[in-house]
């Protein structure tokens, strides 16, 4: 009983060997900044065709999309104030189920998942800086592209190794100026639009029900990619100041904003844009309904103002992943369940420096690889497995600690924690149904991660507790 009260006092004490030096809106420029991304300008067209072509519905499937996102959210915002640690999910897991599935988790992110978004945020800002500019030489060759990726990993990894309050000054400078063009083209297309959607939820076509239901969820699943990076202020729990109040209040905000913030983006883009000029972009496979718009509204110049915010929004997104993702590895070592030297943190900055580094260097043999896009889709099934068991890990926490201090508590516990579990398990049905070799395969990645912690990590372990014992 003693020790169990004993790790209660450890997991929920905000003392720490990192530096708290982000605050609540830092904490929102983390959250802001990774899911605000160039995704704004091309989801709403994807999410409209799901929708039957109705501007209705669609804004309907966004508030929905928004809605889950905010439940999600509301069960990491109980676990993080609960637990301010360095890891997030990581944390959660190990608590709930024990180290074997936390460690599954934090190596997949390790090898794919996480290392694959920075290397995939570094290409896509490389394509877009060569998008700008289609008759250069960096723009007609894949290596100067691949090789500039790599430097802004490489300069990114530098800045945060610096300390998390440059990390996070720069993350806050640049959330700022991408919002600035998003917010031109969200108020001209608002108050100069001549066009008045339709917004009753009915399609185009006649449908049941029952169809419409469908849409609904077949629509909702594309908005989840564009609220996607809700979770990543978890990670660096331990450099939250206040983390018990801020945490919350900065998710809290953060994706009901962004909730915000698309709903009326697409439906500024609708005032803009006619009906059949919409019609016809998606029937020809152009879903860049922003760009479409911003060109309506500033002729020439709107090409610059789309090119300029995407680029912010890439590069803002990238620095709040490099920033995010090694505190995991940083638990897991600090824990001994995982390379010993992840641990270490930089003597003046105070930063993971180890884990940074490690994480930058996986990132660019990720950059190099021939196919980037499938290596990071092998990991989206499994992804959702570790989701749905950090969203019930609610459940088991109240159980296992019903002591510890919860400074904010899931709304409408168990129902809401339940709903968000049946949502991510139908996410998963539908992941596998649709694609189930691909899903199979990513989870040879936790199954390796599972092999590596039973023959070398945990032999580790054993030795290095005999030599303790021994001294």
């Amino acid at each position: 009983m003693e020790q169990n009260q004993s790790k209660v006092q450890v997991l929920s004490s905000e003392e720490t060997e990192l530096r708290r030096e982000v605050g609540l809106f830092g904490g929102i420029s983390v959250l802001g900044g990774v899911m605000i991304g160039s995704g704004i300008f091309y989801i709403g067209g994807i999410v409209l065709q799901r929708s039957g072509m109705s501007p209705g519905l669609a804004m309907l499937v966004w508030i929905v999309g928004g809605l889950i996102t905010l439940m999600s959210g509301i069960c990491y915002a109980e676990l993080g104030a609960m637990m301010p640690k360095a890891g997030g999910s990581y944390v959660y897991l190990r608590e709930a189920y024990g180290e074997r599935t936390a460690f599954m988790s934090g190596f997949s992110n390790f090898i794919l998942g996480s290392s694959g978004s920075n290397a995939a945020l570094a290409v896509a800002f490389s394509a877009a800086i060569a998008s700008m500019m289609p008759q250069s030489i960096f723009a007609q060759s894949q290596w100067l592209q691949k090789g500039f990726a790599i430097a802004m990993i490489v300069l990114l990894t530098t800045i945060n190794i610096f300390g998390i309050k440059l990390g996070s000054m720069v993350q806050s400078i640049f959330m700022v100026f991408k919002l600035l063009p998003i917010a031109a083209i969200l108020l001209c297309g608002l108050f100069m639009g001549k066009e008045v959607p339709n917004l009753t939820s009915i399609p185009v076509e006649h449908v049941s029900i029952g169809q419409i239901c469908g849409m609904v969820a077949f629509g909702v699943v594309a908005t989840l990619w564009a609220y996607e990076g809700w979770t990543n202020l978890n990670s660096i729990a331990e450099e939250i100041k206040h983390p018990k109040k801020n945490i919350p209040l900065a998710i809290l905000i953060s994706i009901i904003g962004v909730t915000v913030l698309y709903v009326l983006f697409n439906f500024a883009v609708f005032r803009v844009l006619p009906a059949d000029t919409i019609q016809q972009m998606i029937a020809e496979g152009n879903y860049y309904l922003g760009t479409a718009a911003a060109n309506s509204l500033f002729g020439n110049a709107g090409g610059i103002i789309v090119g300029s915010a995407m680029m912010l929004a890439i590069f803002n997104s990238l620095n709040g992943c490099i920033m995010v993702f090694p505190r995991t590895y940083y638990a897991m070592a600090k824990d001994g369940a995982f390379f010993k030297g992840m641990a270490t943190l930089h003597p003046r900055y105070k930063t993971p420096v180890n884990a940074l580094l490690a994480s930058a260097v996986v990132s660019i043999a990720l950059v190099c690889a021939r196919d980037l896009g499938q290596l990071t889709s092998l990991v989206a099934f499994c992804g959702m497995v570790f989701n749905g068991l950090t969203f019930y890990a609610v459940v088991r926490l109240r159980k296992k600690y019903p002591q510890m201090e919860r400074p904010y508590k899931v709304w409408a516990y168990p129902f809401m924690v339940i709903l968000i579990c049946v949502i991510m398990v139908g996410l998963m049905v539908n992941t596998f149904m649709e694609d189930p070799i691909t899903s199979l395969i990513g989870l040879l990645v936790p199954l390796v991660g599972l092999a590596l912690h039973e023959f070398v990590i945990k032999k580790n372990q054993v030795v290095s507790l005999v030599a303790e014992e021994e001294v």
